[in-house]
């Protein structure tokens, strides 16, 4: 609105300024002085003519003033003015000399207007009368604007910002129809404008102004705005009502109004058929990329204040679909709070509250939200471009941080998190075959396959988060197949993990719901690394802190894993020496045929078996297949279950001196063994 009353007073001071010479004739040195006098007296503004003022008869009368400057006389900062490098007026004589000039045309070069911001409204005062355009009695047809800027700054906290790059025309016809259009840049973003008005005779105060408008801003909106709203000025206020029109293929209506006396404070009431809020998507890679350290500004918040609220039938953030949509803000004194009370999101709700702290120089936020019912994988893939977690979301989120930039934010996050998906998959992993695969090597990433993927019945975990540190104790996978249990650490500011699991797997078909419990791995995982490719290994101090439980758990997995005829078992406790033999050629384990073949009742048990017992032949020092040490010889073997089929296994023929001791407790020969293999 300043600007508006800034450029009455330019054309009322090239109208007296043109009746100025054609009373006194081409200017002199007392002439600035008489200009500059008329000009405050009718428009209440100061002008300051500081480079030359020229005038030319031929073809038509030409008006040129240099190095023009407007501003308030009562402001004695003088942070806000007009600057303009120069201005040009067109217009017939024998307008000029009927008493009513006639401007064809008004050429405005690089003009900038000076706006200070204010953190805090000022008193009200009574505002400036607008200055019409047609004041003494003439009329436009054609005013050109040509590189101008706005420039907002604050000299406390040193901040600036520009609209610069303006390029305006607006033209009026006989009928008070003006059309003004153009383009500018509000930063990065390019701006294009068109709008239809009528303008009405003066004085404009409390007249309804009807216009049209066009606005194409592609880096900020998907597709067109355009409309029709009833403009009207009563003092400092501008209101804007019936407002109605399109985004893209969504219709919208509503209201607002701006109070422009000091610190602008707006107020939007919006209801959208469908609104469009693009998100940029992550690059490749960006997982294991560390968090950016480039500054994040919200200071702008600090300098206006404004109470919203906007509704949708259905909004699009990024690719993620909300339907209804509802949004309430409030900004004041530099924090924003918005919040929703009923979004719906995929069969679910959310809702939630944000609130941003823009006043001291380290941004800091609050946000807390529950999510019921929510389908994950749309919301996640939509939002964050993540596709590997599906089923119904239950979560809820209390967290809070501040810092200037991507890092410190994440660094200095605090508070708690709780999820739950339940009936989903995890997508691109098989995490029973990983287990499967820390038999006989170590993983490192998390064996990514489009064609591979978990169902769970339950993934969940809370999560404690400190400085930066998201701690759990409660990790736990419940699948058809799998069940994992865990703890641990993820750090959000170095994008590293490490946690401690504790891996089951369901050999049948029957899944997690048949009568016995799932068969232990046996032996704890970590998954240690970054997020994007952790390094997934067995856990081999943790056998070594109690040996005897592992041996117990090993000759479990012989049963679930192995089959419960202990085949695979059996091939390992013979390739290390450690089973007796067994009739029909078999070892202590009792299923492997002469020629060392798995049984053909458990196939899948020979191969597991074989590839635990390359890996623990690996631990063994100087050990080889088939043989062992003279103390790994003493230790005792355990018979497997007895078979419906197989009959009891005659004693064994060995020598008096080699004979293991009659009381199985002693587990000192299995230490021993176990300390070979993992160098302990």
């Amino acid at each position: 609105m300043k600007a508006v009353k800034f450029a009455g007073a330019a054309v009322t001071a090239v109208i007296i300024v043109i009746a100025l010479l054609l009373v006194i004739g081409i200017p002199s040195g007392f002439l600035t002085s008489a200009i500059t006098s008329k000009v405050e007296s009718a428009t209440g503004y100061r002008l300051t003519i500081a480079g030359t003022t020229k005038i030319s008869l031929w073809p038509t009368l030409n008006v040129t003033l240099n190095d023009v400057t407007l501003q308030d006389p009562k402001d004695r900062t003088g942070l806000s003015r007009l600057t303009v490098d120069s201005v040009q007026a067109d217009m017939s004589l024998s307008s000029v000399w009927s008493g009513h000039p006639k401007i064809s045309e008004i050429l405005v070069t690089h003009p900038v207007l000076y706006q200070p911001l204010l953190r805090e409204r000022m008193p009200t005062v009574a505002p400036k009368p607008a200055v019409p355009l047609d004041a003494g009695g003439a009329s436009i047809e054609h005013i050109t604007v040509t590189n101008g800027e706005v420039a907002f700054s604050v000299a406390r906290d040193r901040v600036e910002s520009r609209i610069s790059a303006i390029n305006a025309d607006a033209i009026m016809n006989a009928d008070r129809k003006v059309n003004f259009k153009g383009t500018a840049r509000a930063g990065d973003h390019g701006i294009k404008f068109d709008i239809k008005a009528l303008a009405p005779a003066a004085p404009v105060e409390r007249q309804t102004i009807p216009l049209d408008f066009a606005i194409d801003a592609p880096s900020l909106l998907q597709s067109q705005l355009s409309g029709h709203a009833e403009a009207r000025l009563n003092g400092s206020l501008v209101m804007i009502n019936s407002i109605n029109g399109t985004l893209g293929d969504g219709a919208f209506n509503g209201w607002a109004s701006v109070d422009i006396a000091s610190k602008p404070l707006v107020k939007l009431d919006l209801d959208i058929q469908r609104l469009d809020i693009p998100l940029s998507k992550s690059a490749d890679g960006a997982a294991g990329q560390p968090w950016s350290d480039a500054p994040i500004s919200v200071s702008g918040l600090n300098y206006v204040d404004a109470q919203m609220r906007v509704s949708a039938t259905e909004a699009n953030i990024g690719e993620a679909r909300f339907a209804p949509f509802a949004l309430d803000a409030k900004l004041a004194g530099g924090v924003l709070k918005a919040g929703t009370a009923n979004l719906g999101a995929y069969g679910g709700q959310i809702s939630g509250e944000v609130i941003l702290d823009a006043t001291s120089g380290a941004p800091s936020f609050a946000m807390h939200s529950d999510l019921v019912g929510v389908r994950a994988l749309p919301l996640l893939k939509g939002l964050a471009d993540f596709d590997r977690l599906d089923g119904k979301l239950q979560a809820k989120i209390a967290v809070r941080s501040a810092g200037s930039s991507q890092r410190a934010l994440m660094a200095n996050m605090q508070g708690t998190v709780f999820a739950t998906f339940q009936d989903g998959a995890i997508r691109g992993i098989n995490v029973a075959q990983m287990i499967r695969s820390l038999t006989t090597s170590t993983l490192s990433g998390w064996q990514d396959s489009q064609e591979q993927s978990t169902d769970l019945t339950q993934l969940s975990a809370s999560f404690r988060v400190d400085k930066g540190q998201a701690v759990t104790t409660d990790l736990n996978l419940v699948g058809p197949l799998v069940r994992v249990t865990g703890a641990g650490t993820i750090a959000l500011d170095t994008k590293m993990m490490g946690f401690r699991v504790e891996p089951k797997l369901v050999m049948t078909t029957e899944g997690q719901g048949r009568t016995s419990d799932p068969v232990g791995f046996g032996i704890p995982v970590m998954i240690e690394g970054s997020w994007s490719q952790p390094k997934i290994y067995p856990d081999m101090a943790g056998v070594l802190d109690n040996p005897e439980a592992a041996y117990a758990k090993l000759r479990e997995m012989g049963k679930g894993l192995f089959g419960p005829d202990g085949a695979g078992l059996g091939n390992i406790l013979g390739s290390l020496g450690l089973g007796g033999p067994a009739p029909g050629g078999g070892n202590a384990a009792g299923n492997a045929n002469p020629q060392g073949q798995p049984s053909q009742n458990n196939p899948l048990g020979g191969a597991l078996g074989e590839a635990i017992g390359n890996l623990i032949q690996q631990g063994l020092s100087g050990g080889a297949p088939g043989t062992s040490t003279g103390r790994s010889r003493s230790l005792p073997a355990s018979p497997p279950p007895p078979s419906p089929q197989a009959s009891p296994a005659p004693p064994a023929q060995d020598n008096p001196q080699d004979t293991p001791p009659a009381e199985p407790q002693d587990s000192q020969p299995m230490n021993d063994v176990l300390r070979q293999l993992f160098n302990r």
